[in-house]
């Protein structure tokens, strides 16, 4: 089992609430691997919305992902994909 951290800047305009929180979330699960995201001195199960919406990351925030499974870099490298795209973009 491998382990990979990535440090990502958010781009969604309204951060990780609601819409991009939720597909973020989906994104994870789906991944099968087991991943932590970072907000300064606090950090959530990224796969949990209400852990992830409790660190309240905004637009511009700097988040630091930690993934555990097979294959952790490439899941790693597909989440920073997720979060430096606008998902609340029209």
């Amino acid at each position: 089992m491998s382990e990979a951290t990535r440090t990502v800047t958010v781009a969604s305009a309204s951060g990780l609430h609601a819409r991009p929180a939720s597909l973020f979330v989906q994104s994870v699960t789906a991944s099968g691997h087991q991943v932590t995201i970072a907000k300064g001195e606090k950090s959530a199960n990224a796969g949990s919305i209400l852990g992830l919406l409790g660190l309240g990351v905004e637009n511009g925030d700097e988040v630091v992902l930690t993934v555990t499974g097979d294959d952790a870099e490439a899941t790693a490298d597909t989440l920073v994909d997720f979060l430096q795209t606008d998902h609340d973009a029209a």
